[in-house]
């Protein structure tokens, strides 16, 4: 007889999102995923180590030898220049990749939390309750996103606050944008994955509803979260730079922002001071297509079809694993076999 050869389970490092995407991916798509990942990789990197990397702090305004002077050129002691309040552009800069990290984490994390309970608890009960948080998500989706946030950070804080508030209002305004988005993606699989032959199974063998939603379901909805994540991580660093630059964004003098940068900077334009507006632009350029570079590459590695296509040299591509199993998986089976014992 002849032997069957059993496809080798990768390990759980090559099972991660994004270094599995990596393997698939192939030519143009795996150019855009490492570049993509490189230019997020720099803006983690710089926000984590910002008290280091930063010459001056966000709001210093002079040092050992006197003022900083306002509007400076770069060159000397001030590597970016100055702007029109004497700060150091450089030093803001790098400050404001700390600030646009913080909010980006804490709104996708109230995000993920809230959209993915609702969409869960809608998609799988139904009835009454699915049809009202089903208008309510589709009439705030409808609603403009900036002018929401806008609202929200009024409401909220006012429009100005400091360091933990101002973040924490920018990031409840951006989590209230980003709710319905994943509220539809989680009630949309909850639906079809609740009508999968395990969910039936755990019914027949009496699991309770709860059991199986948050065991069973919430398994196998979230596998496009990390997707999601970061097409949405993308979008609250612009709607945090819409706020700061229309002036409902953070103090200066309780931590350094692009947007409200990008808002002083509009007078020296037209003077020919450039540099107090290319610096924080090119920042908030460069995070945003570096995070899209990754969503594009992982919304492209989604599709199945790119999975029987050809390398570039001709060789066919991997062959299959056991990580492409579908959604009744042998870890759903065991679970039903223990609720049986129980």
């Amino acid at each position: 007889m002849t032997s069957i050869d059993v496809p080798k389970r990768p390990s759980l490092w090559q099972r991660l999102p994004v270094v599995h995407q990596f393997r698939q991916s192939v030519g143009l798509q795996r150019g855009m995923l490492v570049a993509g990942l490189v230019i997020t990789a720099v803006f983690l990197l710089t926000a984590i180590f910002a008290p280091l990397l930063a010459p001056y702090g966000y709001s210093q305004l002079k040092d050992a030898s006197g003022n900083f002077g306002s509007q400076l050129p770069p060159g000397g002691k001030h590597i970016l220049g100055t702007t029109v309040g004497g700060y150091d552009v450089l030093s803001r800069v790098i400050w404001g990749s700390q600030t646009a990290a913080l909010v980006i984490i804490a709104a996708i994390i109230f995000s993920i939390f809230v959209g993915v309970f609702l969409g869960l608890v809608s998609g799988y009960l139904g009835g009454w309750l699915d049809r009202v948080l089903v208008v309510v998500a589709d009439a705030v989706y409808a609603f403009p996103s900036l002018l929401l946030a806008i609202v929200m950070s009024i409401v909220i804080s006012g429009g100005q606050s400091n360091l933990f508030g101002g973040i924490l209002a920018a990031a409840i305004s951006i989590t209230v944008v980003f709710v319905p988005q994943y509220f539809r993606v989680i009630r949309a699989e909850t639906v079809r994955i609740k009508s999968e032959a395990f969910v039936e199974s755990a019914k027949v063998i009496g699991a309770r509803s709860w059991r199986i939603m948050f065991r069973h379901v919430l398994r196998n909805a979230t596998r496009t979260l990390p997707l999601i994540f970061t097409l949405n991580a993308s979008e609250a660093i612009l709607t945090l730079a819409g706020l700061g630059f229309l002036g409902f964004g953070i103090e200066p003098t309780s931590a350094a922002e692009w947007g409200y940068d990008l808002n002083k900077s509009i007078s020296d334009v037209t003077s020919g001071i450039w540099w107090t507006s290319v610096f924080p632009g090119l920042a908030i350029v460069l995070v945003v297509l570096g995070i899209t570079l990754v969503g594009e590459s992982l919304n492209d590695l989604a599709d199945p079809r790119l999975r029987t296509r050809r390398r570039a040299d001709g060789s066919p591509p991997p062959a299959p694993t056991l990580d492409t199993a579908p959604e009744a998986s042998t870890d759903v089976v065991g679970d039903l076999a223990l609720e049986v014992r129980e």
